[in-house]
C-alpha cells in the first residue's frame, strides 16, 4: 500500500474528485427545471457529496490494482 504515502497518487485523487464534482453539479442544475433559484441546494450539494465521495473511493480501489502511484486502472503506456 506504498500509492497511499505518493504525493503524486493524492493530487490524482483530488483532481478526479473536483472534476467529478463539477461535472454532477453541472448535470443536476442542467436538470433542474425552473432555473437556478429554484434550486433545492441542499438535494444538491448532498448529492454532489455522494458522488465525490464515491470518486475518491473508487480511486481509493483501484490504486492497489492499476498502474503504480496512480488510481487509475488503465495502463499509461501503450499495449
Amino acid at each position: 500500500m506504498s500509492y497511499l504515502a505518493s504525493k503524486s497518487f493524492w493530487v490524482q485523487v483530488a483532481e478526479r474528485a473536483v472534476k467529478t464534482a463539477a461535472y454532477s453539479a453541472g448535470g443536476l442544475l442542467v436538470v433542474a427545471t425552473g432555473g437556478l433559484l429554484s434550486v433545492g441546494w441542499l438535494p444538491l450539494l448532498s448529492t454532489v457529496g455522494l458522488v465525490t465521495l464515491v470518486s475518491v473511493l473508487g480511486s481509493l480501489a483501484s490504486g492497489a490494482v492499476g498502474p503504480e502511484d496512480t488510481p487509475s486502472l488503465v495502463p499509461t503506456e501503450p499495449v
